[in-house]
């Protein structure tokens, strides 16, 4: 078993004829992903290397029997991309875009709870690997092996640093998520959490964050109160200056809260093991475990 993707997966790419979406659709379907199809406005009808091209999602849906899609469609357009799928009834939405502003995603995570069968992963994100199974994202396939540890992090690039050290270990992962570093996001760390605490194929969890929000404070409260599984962790940020943004849009040191220091604190607190620092992730999982 695995979270949210696997080889029942049946994927659609929205912005599949832009260069980024041509590109990771022909990577997802050369990992073995059902690619059934792409979403272009204005180009329906037209195939392009060797992927049907449909005008709306909802056409796509109906001819393709589609249950996920990614979005590589540019800022300006990805939020009403995003509420297209969820009108359409997509199971999984993973939304990789960056840079969609703040007050578009607002709009649509205010109408989220009105499509409880579907899920908003990211934006701003890697996407979901479920290694050998289905490959939903930009994420590099071929550092991921099948195992039985899951990875959820903030950060696409921290994602594959753990997973390359969990393979240096003889470790693989069940699943990977990247929920994204935006300041909002469709998917946080206790919904992942919960996937992968009641996932028969998973036997503990690494948990990635980093400065800015109190995502990960309510992650620590949850593993502390609801969770059998061990959880590892690691926080960058740790020399980021207050008031700054670093890298993602989300990853401002704010407040008594928001600092690496304070949320490593935190987490420890809750009897999680956590790395101080990125090299640390795999001998931190191999402590754990």
């Amino acid at each position: 078993m695995a979270i949210l993707v696997d080889e029942n997966t049946r994927l659609l790419v929205q912005g599949i004829t832009g260069s980024g979406g041509l590109y990771h659709a022909k990577a997802c379907r050369d990992y073995g992903t059902k690619v059934v199809g792409g979403v272009s406005p204005g180009k329906g009808g037209a195939g392009i290397e060797g992927f049907k091209v449909f005008e709306t999602v909802s056409e796509a849906r109906k001819a393709t029997g589609a249950n996920a899609t990614v979005i590589f469609v540019p800022p300006m357009a990805a939020a009403d991309a995003i509420l297209e799928a969820l009108d359409a009834g997509i199971e999984l939405v993973v939304c990789v875009t960056e840079g969609i502003p703040v007050l578009d995603m607002v709009r649509v995570r205010r109408v989220l709870s009105d499509y409880p069968t579907s899920r908003l992963v990211g934006p701003n994100c890697p996407g979901v690997i479920s290694p050998a199974l289905s490959k939903v994202g930009i994420m590099p396939g071929d550092i991921h092996r099948p195992g039985r540890i899951g990875v959820i992090s903030r950060s696409g690039t921290l994602m594959y640093e753990a997973v390359a050290q969990l393979g240096e270990l003889g470790l693989g992962e069940s699943s990977c998520v990247g929920i994204g570093g935006d300041p909002i996001v469709g998917s946080d760390y206790v919904s992942i959490l919960k996937l992968f605490e009641a996932d028969d194929a998973t036997d503990a969890v690494v948990l990635i964050g980093e400065i800015g929000g109190t995502a990960e404070l309510e992650a620590a409260d949850f593993i502390a109160s609801s969770m059998e599984k061990p959880v590892a962790a690691f926080i960058a940020g740790k020399a980021a200056p207050p008031g700054r943004r670093m890298g993602h849009a989300g990853a401002i040191a704010d407040g008594a809260t928001g600092s690496a220091a304070a949320k490593m604190e935190y987490l420890r607190s809750k009897g999680i093991l956590v790395a101080e620092d990125p090299a640390g992730i795999g001998r931190t999982v191999n402590r754990m475990l």
